[in-house]
């Protein structure tokens, strides 16, 4: 498993900062005890603030109670939620409130406070003339900091269970994502063209399989690159990252300039799991905010398709800007060494709307929302992607076969294809699809149609 991997997997984990948290207490704990039974801190301070040990015993006994009742209602708020986000959300939804800071920073406190409370209820005895200031006091805080730390884990969730909350989240996830990828990618990226008829010829290409099933899940390209540079060999990779894969699927094809090479050192250098990770994969994203907004159709919730069809329109801006850059990776020495296999903007775009127009069912508000986000894409991305926009809206369009609209619906449809058909320059397309879709109502709606549409 690479570090950037490990990092990953022990922040998607519940145990690894509380972990930190319950030595911090027990560091806590040792610094107490040394105050009041080595440095016996009682007689530097007020004595309205000390308690004698009997009268402690009680105390933390109360406060050890009462954090681990907090505790036990901060897991089953926990529990709930991640109920929740399974089954009316998506079951990927999981990782992301479970890898989310907050959420693993309120565990460890109650995990600390626990731990910390009841290291100093091991240690306080029964003599009546001892009298004990450090130990009440820093328990007394740990209790006060647990019962703020549950009002706010009960806000945080209530919080970020809200359903724009929720795709946002996704989409800065995403993001930070793209945003990885590019600066890990960026230093070998050149301004410099590549013609197909100077890449080697396709026979004379020897390839690395892979040799266990599971998903591409992360390339170390740096290593690779430097591999391929030692090798003096031009790399291909023939599956995407995120893709699956089985025994025996061809991973890599290489052209060798010199001595043969050893094919197993290039495995080390990427990740093959049972599970997608969003590490480098970007299309991951996506698909999981696409199943967000299907299982909203299934709970009757627009308010959550329409929120997450605007969150997945940004995150298509910046994916589309992203794909602009070149699949050729170079060396230091300005030698191609990589070629990546990386699919366009209409294959992202598809991934993110596709799915949510065949389970809209026809459904022409969704449509509108739909054809209203591809027209506002249009405005704001190059026009090497116009084509592609006004494909899949036209495709859109043509799917509503045998099916009749009103006539509103079928106006503001209408009106955002028009927009479209602009700011695409698709004009003559247009005038075909406005006479099929001016066919879906009856004659005495279409002659109220505008004449401007």
């Amino acid at each position: 498993m690479s570090r950037r991997q490990r990092k990953s997997e022990l922040k998607s984990t519940l145990w690894f900062t509380p972990l930190w948290y319950i030595i911090g207490a027990v560091c806590l704990s040792v610094f107490t005890f040394y105050l009041d039974y080595v440095v016996n801190v009682s007689l530097y301070l007020p004595a309205a603030i000390g308690f004698s040990g009997q009268t402690l015993q009680v105390l933390l006994s109360a406060l050890v109670g009462g954090v681990l009742t907090l505790s036990a209602f901060t897991i089953n708020s926990l529990l709930v939620a991640l109920t929740t986000f399974s089954g009316q959300f998506s079951s990927k939804m999981l990782v992301n409130f479970v890898s989310d800071r907050a959420t693993q920073h309120v565990l460890g406190i109650f995990n600390g406070s626990f731990i910390y409370v009841l290291l100093n209820f091991l240690y306080v005895t029964h003599e009546k003339d001892e009298y004990i200031v450090a130990t009440p006091v820093f328990s007394i805080l740990t209790a006060i900091t647990a019962a703020v730390t549950f009002i706010y884990f009960i806000n945080h969730t209530a919080t970020w269970m809200q359903v724009h909350n929720i795709s946002f989240n996704m989409n800065a996830k995403s993001k930070s994502v793209q945003a990885s990828l590019e600066k890990e990618l960026g230093p070998y990226h050149l301004d410099k063209e590549i013609k197909r008829e100077s890449l080697p010829p396709e026979s004379n290409g020897k390839v690395i399989k892979a040799s266990q099933s599971g998903y591409l899940q992360v390339a170390d390209f740096s290593r690779l690159i430097k591999l391929a540079n030692k090798d003096n060999i031009l790399l291909r990779f023939e599956v995407r990252i995120g893709e699956f894969v089985v025994e025996g699927t061809p991973l890599f094809t290489y052209w060798e300039y010199g001595k043969s090479i050893h094919s197993d050192r290039y495995f080390k250098s990427i990740e093959i799991g049972l599970k997608q990770t969003e590490i480098q994969d970007l299309e991951y994203g996506l698909i999981k905010l696409a199943e967000v907004a299907i299982k909203a159709f299934g709970h009757n919730d627009p308010l959550t398709v329409t929120n997450t069809i605007h969150q997945i329109t940004d995150l298509l801006k910046s994916i589309g800007q992203s794909t602009n850059f070149s699949p050729y990776l170079f060396d230091q020495e300005q030698e191609l060494r990589i070629i990546l296999n990386q699919k366009d903007f209409r294959y992202h775009l598809h991934k993110g709307f596709a799915s949510i127009r065949e389970y809209a069912n026809q459904n022409s508000t969704v449509m509108t929302e739909l054809l209203t986000m591809v027209s506002l894409l249009s405005k704001t991305m190059d026009k090497e992607v116009h084509k592609d926009l006004w494909e899949f809206a036209r495709q859109t369009i043509l799917g509503f076969d045998n099916y009749s609209l009103y006539e509103n619906d079928c106006l503001y449809i209408l009106e955002q294809l028009s927009e479209l058909a602009k700011n695409t320059d698709n004009q003559k397309d247009y005038l075909f699809l406005l006479e099929y879709m001016l066919q879906r109502v009856s004659s005495k709606s279409a002659a109220n149609v505008p004449s401007s549409l």
